[in-house]
């Protein structure tokens, strides 16, 4: 019988509320409810720019544990843990999780970029196998890492159907956003688009943490200023998720203007709560909105954003038929459980 033990390393706190940190707990959970005896080690703070001491703890943390243990490492950590992935790799089985390459996140310097690159790159070759979240994320790791395509498994997020359905709200149109305040999501891009949009009604719930970049967030307040929409977008932060749910309840349109996402759950989680949804990006974004229900504006094209926001906020009817898409798309988005049997049946190669 093979041994279900593994330990599944992440950073920071596990309790994170972002999509990377609830697909690592959806997992754990997943793989626990099937037997499997899951030990999560959180790896300290700072990631992806750890201080020497968080490095250190690291490889301590790592140096404790018994040979042949499966670790699984969230990639937020693993891509700069080049130096303990070499000096571990051939003792622990090792399995990186890459949610997207740290090195493709939006606005970093270019010897920033280059040096991150470099160190997923040493990283990843000491993996036994690589676990993505979209096939997209899969090309990307083979193209910039020469990853091998026997190496890596696609793991796609899951999602649930709301047992609730979303009511017509009164009053304003009621525009959604989600996803924590970074330059990647695109929200300078949005406020950009809706300044054209100010004869019509309508107001912005941004939704998710305002701690990653506080740079970014003052940006974006000043920018709302200077746009004159002061009082018509909200950020609320990061919230649990059975208020997340009443958000979705709540919203008549869902928007996100990102520039490059990995998967994208949030835009999954409208579909499933029937939302119109209007998206952007690089990455996964086209295809994670094929299904249907959305209009995808390509990658930071504000006049798109504002022909598709502008079609919805004048026209109720176009709101209505691509609500029903959906919902009908809903019905064809992965599952959580299909997602726990890519990682158990990585974890079984790599132990055998």
């Amino acid at each position: 019988m093979p041994d279900k033990r593994l330990v599944f390393a992440y950073p920071g706190d596990l309790q994170t509320l972002t999509g990377g940190y609830g697909y690592d707990r959806r997992v754990i959970a997943g793989l626990a409810a099937n037997g499997w005896d899951v030990r999560p080690l959180s790896l300290g703070p700072g990631f992806p720019f750890p201080s020497g001491q968080t490095l250190h703890e690291t490889d301590d943390a790592l140096s404790a544990l018994p040979d042949d243990t499966v670790v699984i490492v969230d990639g937020l950590a693993y891509g700069v843990m080049d130096q303990a992935a070499e000096k571990h790799g051939k003792r622990l089985r090792l399995i990186a999780l890459v949610h997207h390459p740290l090195c493709r996140e939006n606005g970093l310097p270019s010897d920033v970029a280059a040096r991150l690159q470099a160190s997923e790159c040493a990283a990843l070759s000491h993996a036994r196998h690589v676990i993505v979240t979209s096939s997209a994320t899969a090309v990307q790791i083979e193209d910039l890492f020469a990853i091998s395509k026997d190496a890596i498994s696609t793991a796609l997020p899951g999602t649930e159907l709301p047992t609730q359905r979303r009511k017509a709200s009164e009053g304003p149109l009621r525009l959604l956003s989600i996803g924590t305040v970074t330059q990647r999501k695109g929200y300078d891009l949005l406020f950009e688009a809706l300044s054209q949009l100010k004869e019509m009604d309508w107001h912005l719930d941004v939704v998710g943490g305002l701690e990653a970049d506080p740079g970014c967030v003052a940006a974006l307040k000043e920018q709302i200023k200077s746009l004159e929409l002061t009082g018509r977008i909200t950020f609320h932060g990061a919230v649990p998720q059975e208020q997340l749910s009443r958000h979705y309840l709540l919203a008549d349109v869902f928007v996100l203007a990102s520039r490059y996402e990995g998967y994208g759950m949030a835009y999954t989680e409208a579909l499933a709560h029937g939302l119109p949804v209007i998206g952007s990006g690089a990455g996964a974004v086209e295809d994670t909105l094929s299904v249907g229900g959305a209009i995808y504006c390509g990658v930071e094209d504000v006049q798109a954003l504002i022909a598709a926001l502008s079609n919805l906020m004048s026209d109720p009817e176009a709101r209505q038929r691509l609500a029903t898409g959906s919902r009908q798309a809903a019905h064809s988005l992965p599952n959580w459980e299909d997602a726990v049997k890519v990682f158990a049946t990585v974890m079984e190669k790599v132990t055998q």
